[in-house]
């Protein structure tokens, strides 16, 4: 049995305290949402990115392989430097 002039609910102290905890909760999970949300559209970024990136060294291997090749450097030199193979009675073997 309850106490005169008390009521057998709980104080209003307690439904104060579980109020608060409900609102904290609450405003706790938005932040966790939203905290998500910017985590994930920051991570998609970054995977944009890093594909960017490999695609453009895909190129670039691409680009260098072609610079270097072999033809390409045989017939600069042809060209521009006016560089020839020589014959075999002009090439001279050194041994050591």
């Amino acid at each position: 049995m309850a106490a005169p002039g008390r009521s057998a609910g709980p104080s209003l102290l307690v439904w104060l305290v579980v109020v608060a905890a409900l609102v904290v909760s609450a405003l706790w999970v938005s932040y966790s949402v939203h905290r998500v949300r910017s985590l994930t559209n920051a991570s998609q970024e970054l995977q944009r990115e890093r594909d960017r990136l490999h695609t453009e060294w895909g190129q670039l291997l691409l680009e260098q392989s072609t610079w270097g090749s072999f033809t390409r450097v045989e017939r600069l030199a042809r060209e521009r430097l006016d560089m020839k193979q020589p014959s075999a009675a002009e090439r001279v073997v050194v041994h050591p």
